[in-house]
Order: C-alpha cells, then structure tokens, then sequence
C-alpha cells in the first residue's frame, strides 16, 4: 500500500520561526530542533526541497518518521509538528511478574512432557495455565519472552538447569525468588555479586574520534558528524575479572576489575562494600552463585578472625540453583555496564 503524501507548504512566518529554532536552539531540545529542519528540508515551497528518503539518510531516521513528522504538520501546523505527543493515559502494567517469567523459563529448559520431542511455544502456554502460573497468556506473548532472555527451548541445550527434574533446583529458586518479593528495609537490604571473567585488550593503533554535528549556515540545518572510528586489530593484556555489587531496590551498583577472582579477592571487595555502604545496616541478605570462592570461609582465609566472624554474621548467603544463575539479578547488570575501576 503507497505512503500517504502529506503537504508541507510553510509560510514566510513559519520558516522564520523555525530557522530561529535551529540557529538557536534557546528553551527547544534535540527532538524538536531536528523535526524543524526535516520540516525546512522538506518544504513544499523551496525549490531546494530535499525529499524524504534523502532527509531520512541525513539524519539516519526511517523515511516513515519523515512522513510522520510532516502529517503532524498537515494536521496540526507547526506546534503539533515539533511536539511529541503525551501519552494520556498511562502505560498498561504487564501480567507476566518476575516469579511468573523465572517458572516459565525453568520449565522451556526442563525435560518436554511424556511423548513430546520438545516444548513449542503452545505447550508452554498451555502448561502455564494449567498450572495456574497466570490466568491467560498467548504462545506469542511465551516466545516475546524467552526471546529477550535468549532461551530457545527447540535447541538441545541444558546449560541453564538439569535434564531431570531437581527438588534442590525448584528450592534454590524459590528462595530466591521469594527475596525478590521483600518490600525494600534499608536496614536489611537485598544484594547481588555475580562476577565474570574477561580479557584485557589493548590496541595496535589510534583511534580517530568522533566530530560533533554541525550547523550549515547557508541552508540552515544540522548536518551528521563522523562516528569513531577504530580498527579491529587488538592485542592481548592478559586476564581478570569483573565483580559487580547491586541493590536492585535502591537503585545502586558498584563494579570493580581485578587480576584475579581468589577467596581473598571475593572477601576483600565485600568488606569494602560492607565498609562503604553497610557498616551502620543490621544485615545485608546477598544473592551469590554457586562459585566455591563465594562463601564465609573466604573471610577467614583473608582476615584476621574477628573481622572475619564480622563480616560472617552480617552477611546472610543465599545461592541461586546450580546451573540457574540467571536468577542473579547481578548477571543481567553486566548489560549496562560501561566502564569499570580497579
């Protein structure tokens, strides 16, 4: 079906006040300064009209929020062009909670029903109703989400959880997911460490930099910069590792690189967190993998015994199930991770 044509026909008044909008920018921010030059490059009554697929490359958008800049203009003049609509009401609360999204997974991984080579996307929905995990749920809404959690149960893969059924597994997750439901105490509050081994790359050449964009005078719009360029030959600087501490509740993370990932290393970083940011709380409940470094005698194999037995009685272990560390919240927090300190 062909793109709706929509008219941009500005007058002398609207393009002086757009042009003011670009060159100075006062009290306008990104959005509405680059709908203002799509608005002038586009402009039905300039002979120099650049057409939408040549703005859409300029300032690397689709030609369809082109076209849908200038229907806001046809629709409403220029107002309504350079404004983002506000959502009136507000947005819908999903029905799948965290509990509900951990069974889900748990059961994809785990050994297909009696008779069937594998569970399909249909299956899962119908074993989740079945067992009262949610009231309804579609098969498309199932493959949405293992998607974003990268699980594909049509491949023989049981890195995440056992082939068998596992009592410890289901108890382990369980408990954990039972943490996650605490309301927020500031007084007890709920940690996670996951930590992950990396390379240290160095590189072979300099790299050239980014060039901001820049404003064209003469036709009154902003033009693309250039992107950082760097060559993907590297060398090796050895190895180590990424700790990373979070709060989930609180809004707070901490990560930190080092050579190494020994007892003494694990136990350093908790008394330095215990130090910096929970030495006045009664207890802090801290969500670990099942690494044999991340446990209390670490503490007593760094430590002299009473700052051992300190940090011992102030941290309550819980373990995520072997083979299901994905239940860390610290794990998906190597996402966003940027840049680390040593």
């Amino acid at each position: 079906m062909p793109i709706e044509y929509f008219s941009v026909a500005l007058t002398d008044e609207e393009i002086k006040m757009l042009l003011n909008i670009t060159h100075k920018g006062n009290n306008h921010n990104a959005v509405e300064i680059m709908h203002a030059n799509i608005l002038l490059s586009t402009n039905d009554n300039n002979p120099r009209k650049k057409t939408n697929r040549e703005v859409a490359e300029q300032f690397r958008i689709s030609t369809t929020t082109v076209n849908k800049i200038r229907k806001m203009y046809a629709e409403g003049g220029v107002e309504n062009a350079l404004h983002r609509k506000t959502r009136v009401t507000g947005p819908m609360l999903s029905k799948i909670t965290g509990d509900i999204e951990a069974h889900i997974i748990a059961t994809a991984l785990s050994p297909p029903p009696e008779g069937r080579a594998r569970w399909t996307l249909r299956l899962l929905a119908e074993h989740c109703m079945e067992n009262q995990y949610i009231v309804e749920i579609s098969h498309t809404a199932i493959g949405e989400m293992l998607n974003t959690n990268q699980v594909k149960p049509h491949i023989g893969k049981y890195w995440c959880i056992p082939k068998e059924n596992d009592a410890g597994f289901v108890a382990n997750m369980e408990d954990i997911l039972t943490i996650y439901e605490k309301t927020y105490d500031p007084m007890i509050p709920v940690a996670c460490m996951d930590e992950k081994p990396i390379q240290f790359l160095g590189e072979t050449r300099a790299r050239i930099d980014a060039k901001p964009l820049r404003m064209d005078a003469d036709e009154g719009i902003v033009k693309p910069g250039e992107v950082e360029k760097i060559d993907a030959e590297y060398v090796r600087n050895g190895h180590g590792s990424i700790f990373i501490f979070t709060e989930p509740l609180a809004g707070w993370r901490h990560a930190v690189a080092r050579d190494t990932r020994k007892n003494e290393d694990f136990a350093f970083l908790i008394k330095k967190v215990h130090d910096e940011r929970y030495h006045q709380v009664e207890k802090v409940i801290l969500i670990v993998d099942n690494l044999n470094t991340h446990t209390k005698a670490a503490f007593y194999k760094a430590f002299k015994p009473s700052i051992a037995l300190e940090l011992a009685q102030k941290f309550e272990f819980h373990y995520t199930p072997v083979h299901g560390s994905w239940l860390n919240i610290g794990r998906d927090t190597f996402l966003h991770i940027k840049s680390v300190s040593r």
